[in-house]
């Protein structure tokens, strides 16, 4: 299957990043490569970029769409190494980071990676094949305060505990071995009265599982700092996300950032010594527009904040 996916709010975050043409830049979720192939399009003399992607296919697809460019990087691992990927292929900080996080349209699209609960395949849901551990395990592993915890933390599920439970009553009889099989135990945990209140029954635990799996939060929140240290002055941070929680980590670790001190709001000064590393450009998310979201309905969800470095204002230093 050809790898097809959408850039989400593309001219978004190339505005958001005020491209500098001799800069280098880092695209730390390649995907299919429309935002690298929009960010190389506007890079000249020295100007670089370096994508990364945890997914084969990704990779595959994306050094296909970017063989045109030369200035460009691509390595194969997950942007949670983003400081070593890039220190090991550029000399100091870069001038720009994006994140276009959540699944790809390729990768809902092939059943056989697991990941769509309306198409029949084994439990997957991997990123990385590369990596051993499947939905399968976290299905039929987990024990049922763990199933309740993460299918309520993860996937924000009213019912965790009745789809916990039927999920560990069927595997007593015989292993849960595909999507289908999972969506429809999901669906028979949930009241039919909120079921006909919500979108699919299983989406909410299917994202929780594919988030336990890939390791997705815990992921987004070790690695924003590091990101926004490794960008040069005015360098700039943009990253798109597809559900509260991942944007809770980065609107909090921005605010974070801005302003680190941690002293009583009585102190008439900062005494903690710890200074800002820069200011969030959105206050407020920048959503996609309404032409966006009737042309790429996935796109709805999708918030992007901005963050750049360097532009300290804290009024109690002063």
């Amino acid at each position: 299957m050809e790898f097809d996916h959408r850039s989400v709010m593309l001219e978004e975050i190339i505005e958001g990043l005020e491209i500098k043409p001799e800069g280098t830049y880092v695209d730390g979720t390649l995907g299919g490569g429309g935002h690298s192939y929009e960010i190389l399009k506007r890079l000249k003399g020295q100007g670089s970029l370096i994508g990364i992607d945890q997914d084969e296919a990704a990779i595959e697809a994306a050094s296909e769409r970017l063989k045109g460019f030369e200035n460009k990087i691509i390595v194969r691992d997950n942007y949670k190494n983003i400081r070593d990927v890039v220190l090991g292929n550029h000399k100091g900080n870069v001038d720009g980071i994006i994140l276009d996080l959540g699944v790809s349209s390729y990768q809902l699209d092939t059943p056989e990676r697991g990941f769509s609960y309306n198409k029949e395949a084994p439990l997957d849901m991997r990123m990385d094949q590369r990596s051993e551990k499947t939905a399968r395990d976290i299905v039929n592993g987990y024990g049922y305060d763990e199933l309740v915890g993460m299918i309520r933390d993860y996937g924000e599920e009213p019912f965790a505990k009745n789809i916990a439970r039927h999920i560990v009553n069927a595997r007593e009889k015989a292993p849960i071995e595909t999507t289908t099989e999972l969506a429809a135990l999901i669906r028979e945990a949930i009241p039919a009265k909120a079921r006909s209140r919500k979108g699919h029954p299983a989406k909410q635990t299917f994202q929780a599982i594919r988030i336990e799996l890939n390791e997705e939060l815990d992921v987004l929140r070790d690695t924003i700092e590091t990101m926004i240290d490794l960008l040069n002055e005015d360098g700039r941070l943009c990253i798109i996300t597809f559900h509260s929680l991942e944007d809770r980590i980065v609107k909090t670790a921005f605010r974070k950032a801005e302003d680190p001190c941690i002293c009583p709001k009585r102190f008439p000064v900062c005494v903690c010594g710890r200074k800002p590393k820069g200011i969030v450009i959105t206050k407020k998310p920048i959503v996609p527009s309404e032409k966006e979201c009737e042309d790429n309905p996935r796109s709805k969800s999708a918030k992007l904040r901005i963050f750049e470095r360097g532009r300290n204002i804290d009024s109690r230093q002063n």
